[in-house]
């Protein structure tokens, strides 16, 4: 949904004339978070999905007349109707949509919603059925980082990933022939700096971080680093006899075994994938199990030592 937003800002600068649609209520079976927004300029061309399915139409044809006369309009969708000419989609649902057409100063704040950089905020005034003023307000909070220690092919992959699950991804390695905007296309920050200089000031309760470097002398002091905040999830990638060497190594200083095991290590949940972008993806997947509450198997070792 931010890339709508993005695209919003991008077409207000071009003083293109489109509307947005937002979902401000959904009751019964979830086709979308409350919040989703999409947007359809004058020509037609959508950006974004409510997953409205056939009634998708006519939503694009209530922000074309917004679009168009500036007036918002209210939709109620109820897909849970069977409609004999469009075939229906009987999945339960019921929408209730508003069209609005953003003020040029809406830019900043759309650009601020795309970047995730801070928490922003929409609001949607329109009127109920029985004509009794209204308003809707959307929080977009800020994004969560996701901190990769190691400037690895794994972290790159990662980062591919992370960005659709909203996370900011900072990379920490002090090798600038490694940390390189080419091999890490996908990262938002490169902090070309050690673990144990990086870290303190970057880690909350709000961001995992995982450790890819296979190296002691970068893994360590950012276990170390890890260990001290309140990060949600610590990540370490290697084969069980690296493990065992470093929980031995923290063990040695200081760390007790309810403190030690934090570490996920393997990192990844047991998808049985073998290859790079597999490996990216149970680590995700973990990362997302700790932060929902769910449930998974640890990564079988073979994976943990995967190549950089």
């Amino acid at each position: 949904m931010r890339d709508v937003f993005g695209v919003s800002a991008q077409w207000l600068d071009e003083g293109r004339s489109f509307a947005l649609a937002t979902l401000v209520e959904l009751r019964d079976a979830a086709t979308a978070p409350v919040g989703t927004t999409i947007a359809v300029d004058a020509g037609g061309h959508v950006v974004g999905n409510i997953g409205a399915g056939c009634y998708e139409a006519e939503i694009v044809e209530a922000c074309l007349k917004t679009a168009a006369d500036g007036q918002p309009r209210r939709l109620d969708i109820n897909l849970g109707e069977e409609d004999e000419l469009l075939g229906g989609t009987a999945c339960g649902a019921v929408l209730e949509l508003v069209t609005w057409r953003p003020e040029p100063g809406f830019s900043d704040e759309a650009r601020a919603i795309a970047s995730g950089e801070r928490t922003s905020r929409v609001r949607v005034a329109y009127e109920h059925a029985d004509g009794s003023p209204a308003a809707f307000e959307h929080v977009f909070a800020q994004k969560d980082r996701l901190i990769l220690v190691g400037a690895t092919s794994i972290a790159a992959q990662l980062a591919l990933l992370a960005c659709h699950l909203d996370f900011s991804v900072v990379v920490v390695d002090p090798r600038s022939a490694y940390a390189t905007e080419e091999r890490l296309s996908g990262v938002s920050e490169i902090v070309r700096a050690w673990p144990d200089e990086a870290l303190p000031p970057m880690l909350s309760e709000r961001t995992p971080v995982v450790v890819l470097s296979h190296d002691p002398k970068f893994d360590l002091p950012a276990l170390r680093c890890a260990l001290l905040s309140d990060a949600p999830y610590i990540g370490l990638l290697g084969s069980r006899r690296s493990q065992a060497a470093r929980r031995a190594a923290l063990a040695e200083q200081g760390f007790d075994d309810t403190a030690l095991a934090r570490i996920h290590g393997p990192a990844g949940l047991d998808l049985g994938g073998v290859t790079v972008a597999e490996t990216a993806l149970s680590i995700l997947a973990e990362i997302v199990a700790a932060r929902r509450g769910g449930q998974g198997g640890p990564l079988l070792a073979r994976v943990g030592a995967i190549h950089r």
